[in-house]
């Protein structure tokens, strides 16, 4: 297992295999659909193939867990950051309805400068890697993982949600003591709550399932509703991917909205997609580029994705520095995400690769303890 966790193609190929495995469980697709299925299952496979012959590797399990971040430069910084998302998701809460007390259909109301507080408090899922890695006392650990977990479900936010566990659950994993097994009870407990939280949430948000009029297969309709909205949601991106392809459906305009910040809305409700279900709006992180440029900047866009997250896991070598990790965290997320909407191809990615790598040169220019005491001496 952990051999597979070095390979940066566990966590982008082996997401999207999965999510076509259910799409083909949960639908009667069209047959036309399955050359959509066909293109992502080819791709990820080649991905595989690339990464086991010549990909890169994060550094080794006893690597994480011997590196000591409390204390340090980079622990200093990232705590002063980590107040600082505080201070925004605590000013996201005082000054605009909270979702899950109010009226959850208002999760993405966003005015009023809403936004532009929420791309700051949408970094919470930070909070729980930063406060498992960095803070030195107990009290302080579990209140940076509380904030990371509960600011989401206070928003309705699952993504951040999903972001925060992930997160979580990867520190948990890499920094155990090697002599013992994998704590699997821990990171079943972190999946376990999730799925709950997310299926939840996932009522509360867009109610039930009985308004998606797509072609579920008897298998699908035989599950209970927690189980339904976990599957709708690893596979509806694939399941419009393949609609899109199908339909030969040709519009740059999402790509370009995504990529050129204020060039438009990148919103796909309401809009003049051909999708099968108005009301299941979600794409994979491919889709934008597949309308813009066909099956073959799709290809790209994939490829692409496993070149940056080689660059990431590069990064992290070989001692596994705290800013590098946040970076691999974040682009990994993405590709794990990346078989249900677009997140790795956004501005406010960058943006918050741009700030992980000011961060570092920051810590990187402060004293260190060493040389502090030896100017006091």
């Amino acid at each position: 297992m952990s051999k597979l966790l070095r390979l940066p193609s566990t966590y982008l190929a082996v997401p999207i295999l999965l999510a076509c495995a259910c799409t083909l469980l949960s639908y009667e697709l069209p047959g036309d659909y399955l050359e959509g299925m066909l293109l992502l299952v080819a791709t990820a496979l080649g991905v595989v193939l690339f990464d086991v012959f010549a990909g890169p590797r994060l550094p080794p399990v006893p690597v994480f867990r011997a590196r000591c971040y409390a204390g340090t430069r980079e622990s200093f910084v990232a705590m002063a950051y980590a107040a600082g998302i505080i201070a925004f998701c605590l000013l996201d809460l005082a000054l605009f309805p909270i979702p899950l007390l109010v009226d959850p259909s208002s999760y993405a109301t966003m005015e009023g400068g809403h936004e532009h507080i929420r791309h700051i408090s949408d970094m919470c899922w930070t909070l729980p890697p930063i406060g498992m890695l960095c803070a030195r006392r107990k009290w302080l650990r579990n209140l940076l993982v509380f904030i990371g977990v509960a600011f989401p479900v206070l928003v309705i936010d699952r993504n951040r949600l999903f972001a925060s566990l992930f997160s979580l659950a990867f520190v948990v994993v890499l920094r155990r003591d090697t002599s013992k097994p994998l704590p699997w009870k821990a990171v079943t407990l972190i999946g376990v709550l999730g799925a709950s939280v997310f299926s939840v949430l996932g009522i509360l948000r867009s109610g039930t399932l009985d308004t998606v009029a797509l072609p579920f297969s008897d298998a699908y309709r035989a599950m209970p509703s927690g189980i339904k909205w976990l599957l709708l949601y690893i596979s509806a991106g694939p399941y419009n991917f393949g609609a899109i392809l199908a339909k030969h459906y040709v519009n740059a305009t999402f790509l370009i909205n995504q990529l050129v910040p204020g060039a438009g809305s990148i919103a796909t409700a309401g809009t003049d997609i051909p999708l099968d279900a108005p009301n299941i709006n979600v794409g994979t992180e491919f889709l934008p580029f597949l309308m813009a440029w066909g099956p073959a900047g799709a290809v790209l866009s994939m490829v692409g994705m496993y070149a940056l997250l080689a660059w990431s896991v590069r990064r992290v070598q070989p001692a596994a520095s705290l800013f590098p990790l946040l970076i691999f965290l974040r682009v990994s997320y993405c590709c794990v995400m990346s078989p249900f909407a677009p997140q790795a191809y956004t501005w406010s990615s960058a943006g918050f690769i741009g700030v992980c790598l000011v961060l570092q040169l920051l810590a990187a220019w402060l004293p260190s303890r060493a040389h502090v005491l030896h100017l006091h001496s």
